[in-house]
C-alpha cells in the first residue's frame, strides 16, 4: 500500500481551484477530497526513485473553507488518525475581503537537541500553534529563500550523510546529490507543526543562496572557481532539480502547469529524472533560458516573485541582478493593467534598500571589481566581495537604479497603486526603509522596503552591532568617503530607516484591504507564542 512520505502542501489557490503537493512511497493515484464535494486526482510521477504528485483541486467556492482528506489508491492517509491538529482546509477568500500576507526567510530546520533549540524558537512553529488554536490565519505565506540549507547541515543530517559516504571527501558535510537534498526537505517539512501549517495555508516560494550554496552566483570569478570544483556540477543540478520538484511546481497555476513542456514530459515518462536533469543542465549553461520568477494575483493585490540568484549577469562590465529578459518580464508585469490592482508586492530575497554603509560598501566594491581604481584594487574588491557577502542589489548598481525607475513609473499617474512593497529577507534582521525621489519625480504610491528574517536562525552579536551602526550618521559619512574613492555616481533615490532594526526569529504580516495596507512584525517566544513587536499603517 502506498504511504504518504511528505506533505500534503497546499500551494496554489484562487477562488475556484487549488493544487496540493505530496510525496508518496511508491507509484499510485493521489486524490484530494473536500468536505463540500470539491476534489481532484493525479497520478504520481517519478524523479530519482522518489514519487510525487501535484493534485489539481477544482469545484471550490469563493468564501468557503472546506476541510480535505488525502487518499492514495483510495486509502485515506491524511489527516493521520492520531493528529492533534484541526483538519486541514482549503480556504478561498471571497471578493472584497482583506488579504493577509505573511512572509519571512531563512529557516534552518534542524530540530532542537534535547529540547534546547540553539537558535531559539521557530517562528513557523509558533504561527502554526496560533492558527491551530483558532487565531489569525494568513491567506498566503511567502517563503523568501533559504527554505533548506545545503551548506549548513544539522548534526542529525551529518550522521545520516556519514552513513552514506565518507565525509572526508568533498563536499564533506554539505549535501552532494538529489537524494541528500530530499533529506533536507524531510528534516524541514516533517516538523509536525510546520507540516500541518503547510497543509492548510497556501505558500509561494523562491530560492536564495543557501538553497544551493552560500553566496551563489556572487561573481564571474566565483562561478569559474566553482565550476572547476569536481563536486559542483552534481550539487547545482541536484539543487535545481529538487527545487523544481519541491518548490517551483507549486508556485504555478493549473493553466501554467498545463502549458509547461517539462512538466508534461515528466508526467508522460515512467521516470522523469533524465528530462529534469537535462533541464537543470540547460539552466546552468544558459540561465536566461529558464524563468523561475512568477506572478500571482490575489484579488486586487499583485505579487511578483523575482529570481535574484539564477538570473544574474556576472560579467563585470555588464553586471546585472536580472538578465535582460528577466528585467523585461518584471517591468511588463508591474506595468500591465495597473488599474486592476491596488497594491504591488515585489518578492525579492535580497533587500533593495540596505543600511546606508552596507549599500555604499557594496557599490564601492562593485566599482573596484569593475576596474575603476586599477587591477590591484580590482583583486582586492573580489576578495572583499566574497569575504563580506557583498552581492545584494547595491552590488549591481545599474539594476538598483533600474528598479528605482520602475517603482517610480509604476507608482505614478492616475492608475498608480496605493502601495509598492518590496518584500525581502536574507540579512537575518528586520527593518522598514522608505525611499525618496528628487523633487518632481516622486511617485504617488507609498513605496517601502520591508525586510524580515530569519524565521529560524541566528545572527552573532558583532553582526547585530554592524547592522545597527550601518544606519548611523557616522556610517553614512564613511560610506560617502568610500563611494568617492570608487568614483561611484549618487544613487537615484535616498532613503531613511522607518523602523528597526529588529532581531530574533520573526515574521511580518501585511493586511491589505481596498487601498489600505497595515504591517505587523511578530517575534517568536520560547513559550511557543508570537508577540507583536511593531504595528504600523502604511496606507489608509
Amino acid at each position: 500500500m502506498a504511504g504518504l512520505r511528505l506533505g500534503p502542501l497546499l500551494r496554489y489557490t484562487d477562488g475556484s481551484s487549488a493544487t496540493v503537493w505530496v510525496e508518496t512511497s511508491r507509484p499510485c493515484t493521489a486524490e484530494v477530497r473536500c468536505a463540500d464535494g470539491a476534489a481532484g486526482t493525479a497520478r504520481t510521477f517519478q524523479v530519482a526513485g522518489h514519487h510525487y504528485a501535484l493534485v489539481p483541486v477544482t469545484g471550490l467556492a469563493p468564501g468557503t473553507s472546506p476541510s480535505y482528506d488525502v487518499l492514495l489508491d483510495g486509502a485515506r492517509v491524511w489527516p493521520p488518525p492520531d493528529s492533534r491538529f484541526p483538519p486541514s482546509v482549503i480556504r478561498t477568500p471571497a471578493a472584497g475581503e482583506a488579504l493577509r500576507v505573511t512572509f519571512g526567510s531563512c529557516r534552518w530546520a534542524a530540530p532542537p537537541a534535547d529540547g534546547q533549540d540553539p537558535v531559539g524558537p521557530d517562528a513557523l512553529d509558533s504561527l502554526a500553534v496560533r492558527v491551530a488554536a483558532g487565531g489569525e490565519r494568513p491567506d498566503v505565506l511567502l517563503l523568501l529563500g533559504d527554505q533548506v540549507y545545503a551548506d549548513e547541515t544539522s548534526a542529525a543530517t551529518r550522521r545520516w550523510l556519514a552513513a552514506r559516504r565518507d565525509l572526508a571527501d568533498a563536499p564533506g558535510a554539505e549535501v552532494a546529490d538529489y537524494e541528500e537534498y530530499t533529506r533536507l526537505y524531510y528534516e524541514s517539512w516533517l516538523d509536525p507543526e510546520v507540516r500541518w501549517l503547510l497543509s492548510t495555508v497556501p505558500t509561494c516560494m523562491v530560492f536564495d543562496d543557501h538553497d544551493v550554496i552560500d553566496d551563489w552566483n556572487t561573481s564571474a570569478a566565483w562561478l569559474a572557481g566553482m565550476r572547476a570544483t569536481p563536486w559542483w556540477q552534481e550539487r547545482l543540478l541536484s539543487g535545481l532539480m529538487s527545487y523544481w520538484v519541491h518548490q517551483h511546481l507549486g508556485n504555478l497555476s493549473p493553466a501554467e502547469l498545463a502549458a509547461d513542456p517539462l512538466y508534461a514530459a515528466v508526467l508522460a515518462s515512467p521516470d522523469g529524472t533524465d528530462a529534469l536533469r537535462a533541464f537543470a543542465a540547460g539552466a546552468d549553461t544558459d540561465p536566461a533560458s529558464v524563468r523561475w520568477s512568477y506572478r500571482r494575483d490575489f484579488g486586487r493585490v499583485r505579487l511578483l516573485m523575482v529570481d535574484t540568484r539564477a538570473a544574474r549577469v556576472l560579467d563585470e562590465q555588464s553586471r546585472a541582478m536580472l538578465d535582460p529578459g528577466e528585467a523585461g518580464w518584471l517591468r511588463e508585469q508591474a506595468l500591465a493593467d495597473r488599474e486592476s490592482y491596488d497594491h504591488l508586492l515585489v518578492g525579492t530575497s535580497l533587500p533593495w534598500l540596505l543600511p546606508h554603509l552596507i549599500h555604499d560598501l557594496e557599490t564601492w566594491d562593485a566599482a573596484l571589481c569593475r576596474g575603476e581604481r586599477g587591477p590591484r584594487w580590482a583583486r582586492f574588491g573580489e576578495r572583499l566581495r566574497r569575504a563580506a557577502d557583498l552581492e545584494h542589489w547595491a552590488a549591481f548598481p545599474a539594476s538598483f537604479a533600474e528598479l528605482a525607475a520602475l517603482f517610480a513609473r509604476t507608482g505614478s499617474g492616475p492608475e498608480a497603486p496605493a502601495s509598492v512593497c518590496v518584500l525581502s529577507g536574507d540579512v537575518h534582521h528586520a527593518y522598514v526603509a522608505e525611499p525618496a525621489w528628487p523633487t518632481g519625480t516622486a511617485p504617488r504610491s507609498r513605496v517601502v522596503q520591508l525586510t524580515c528574517s530569519p524565521v529560524h536562525n541566528s545572527v552573532p552579536p558583532t553582526i547585530r552591532a554592524g547592522f545597527r551602526f550601518g544606519w548611523s550618521a557616522p556610517a553614512r559619512f564613511l560610506g560617502r568617503r568610500l563611494t568617492r574613492h570608487g568614483r561611484c555616481p549618487r544613487p537615484p533615490v535616498t532613503w531613511r530607516k522607518a523602523g528597526g532594526p529588529w532581531f530574533g526569529n520573526q515574521l511580518m504580516t501585511l493586511t491589505l484591504h481596498g487601498r489600505s495596507a497595515r504591517l505587523r512584525l511578530e517575534r517568536a517566544r520560547r513559550d511557543g507564542t508570537l508577540t507583536t513587536v511593531r504595528e504600523t499603517i502604511l496606507t489608509e
